[in-house]
């Protein structure tokens, strides 16, 4: 047998020493990493040095259109001198610039701010801004307009550099982003105002520019009253495929111009419809979803109600015409799942693609509204070996669940959908782990141990990688939860 004493003289040696070895390999990475967190300075300084020294070779730092206000109060307010022997070195009195930023700002702490944060601005605020001065507002290190690579924002946002040859772009964006954008904006999470950071809400943020009296305009919306609509509802603010900054998906009515299909002419200023409400007008045409509600076996009692609750009538930027987006308009009323959408790992289809993904949004005949009968059907219809999504090349999508569910044409290559090499219900997470309920050896007519994908996963999100239930690890602890004697299979 192996044993400690069997090893060779140079081994055990090497054992002994390797604890020594680890710290040099420490101290050497330390030393290669050293420039990041301290600065070597070209020029000896005394240890006691003041600003004005600093200003000798330094004075542009407190020239520019905008000066940091800090500036005022001496380098030595945000940086460090450090001599040793003949060396010197400068770093800040923080262990980030962030956390120096913070140290005066701290209403931009995003760890205190409640709503949708600027990425930049939750860690990085030099991506952005120069600490010193700069010939921009704000210390910016562009400025907010013109094309790429002289706007600041182009710099990660790409609305309005790739118009397609039919399509639209809002002349709005040559104005400067920060027309319409007050980037550090935040508030009250599923407004539009603080989500894309806006100086105002539409519609009054639109009429800034768009005056609503305007006879043209008046005449483009059939005369129907429209200032005090979501102008963003039908409209693209940055760009569309389409004329007019149309979204991309439209109610075919709407689409054709056949306003007086649903619309009367307006009444004081108000819009009038066709029929009595709006529900009698939709199942004028949608008298399917009629059934589908009333008649289904699991009804939906949020579909019961008016269907302008969760539609747009005109058009939307997701299939299906959500008011908001295929998430936010089913969170309105199922809070419980809202508070799902905080954990650190979200299930793509339930907080990005839609509810409606895994769910049948009007009634189904499936516990839960799902879409199949059981939690394994519905799983595998994409992770499955089996799955076969259907290419609709025209529209650029792919339709899952009997072309009921329609994804974009890089769904599953884009969100890296796992398939999972799953035979006669075993496979998954290791070769011959069943998926499925286990039948008794003695009687088959009987089940030994239910499993399902929901025995070790939750659907829609969780605190730890691979939506693991009960916000667990992926550890042998995990596998003991059911496997309490680890010798056996």
């Amino acid at each position: 047998m192996f044993s400690y004493c069997a090893i060779p003289v140079e081994a055990k040696y090497f054992r002994r020493r390797l604890p020594r070895l680890l710290q040099f390999v420490f101290v050497m990475l330390l030393i290669a990493w050293r420039p990041a967190w301290a600065k070597e300075h070209p020029v000896p300084l005394e240890k006691n040095v003041d600003s004005a020294k600093c200003l000798e070779c330094h004075e542009d730092k407190t020239k520019g259109k905008a000066v940091h206000s800090a500036i005022a109060t001496g380098c030595l307010s945000c940086h460090e001198v450090r001599v040793n022997k003949d060396i010197t070195r400068v770093k800040l009195i923080t262990t980030t610039p962030q956390a120096m930023c913070l140290t005066c700002h701290s209403e931009k702490d995003s760890s205190t701010l409640k709503g949708t944060v600027h990425p930049p601005a939750v860690r990085d605020c030099i991506k952005c801004h120069d600490p010193h001065e700069s010939d921009n507002k704000n210390q910016l290190l562009k400025a907010t307009s013109g094309d790429k690579g002289a706007n600041l924002c182009l710099d990660c946002h790409t609305q309005g550099l790739k118009v397609p040859e039919k399509g639209s772009r809002h002349a709005a964006l040559d104005m400067g982003c920060d027309t319409c954008h007050t980037t550090h904006k935040v508030g009250e999470v599923g407004k539009p105002e603080f989500d894309f950071h806006l100086t105002k809400a539409a519609p009054a943020l639109c009429i800034d520019c768009h005056d609503v009296k305007d006879a043209a305009l008046q005449k483009t919306h059939n005369n129907q009253p429209f200032e005090k609509a979501d102008c963003t509802q039908c409209h693209d603010p940055h760009q569309s495929a389409a004329p007019k900054l149309m979204r991309q998906f439209l109610h075919p009515p709407f689409a054709d111009k056949s306003c007086d299909t649903c619309h009367a002419p307006a009444k004081d200023g108000k819009v009038v419809l066709t029929q009595a409400n709006a529900k009698d007008l939709c199942v004028t045409c949608h008298s399917e979803k009629t059934d589908t509600i009333e008649k289904s076996k699991v009804q939906h009692p949020g579909a019961a109600g008016d269907c302008t609750d969760c539609h747009n009538p005109h058009a939307s930027r997701q299939p299906g015409l959500p008011k908001t987006n295929a998430v936010d308009i089913c969170l309105t009323c199922h809070s419980d799942q809202a508070d799902q959408a905080k954990k650190h790992y979200l299930h793509q289809p339930a907080f990005k693609q839609g509810c409606a993904t895994c769910h049948e949004p009007h009634g189904g005949e499936n516990d839960h509204l799902l879409r199949a009968k059981t939690s394994n059907l519905l799983c595998l219809e994409c992770h499955g070996p089996d799955s076969k999504p259907k290419k609709l090349e025209a529209d650029h999508l792919v339709a899952i669940f009997d072309g009921k569910v329609r994804v974009p044409e890089d769904y599953f290559t884009r969100n890296k959908v796992v398939v999972l090499p799953i035979k006669f219900g075993r496979g998954h997470p290791v070769d011959a782990h069943p998926v499925a309920d286990l039948a008794d050896p003695t009687d088959l007519t009987k089940v030994r141990a239910k499993i399902d994908c929901l025995s070790c996963h939750q659907p829609h999100s969780s605190a730890q990688p691979d939506l693991l239930v009960k916000d667990q690890v992926n550890n042998m602890q995990f596998c003991q939860n059911c496997h309490k004697d680890l010798t056996r299979r």
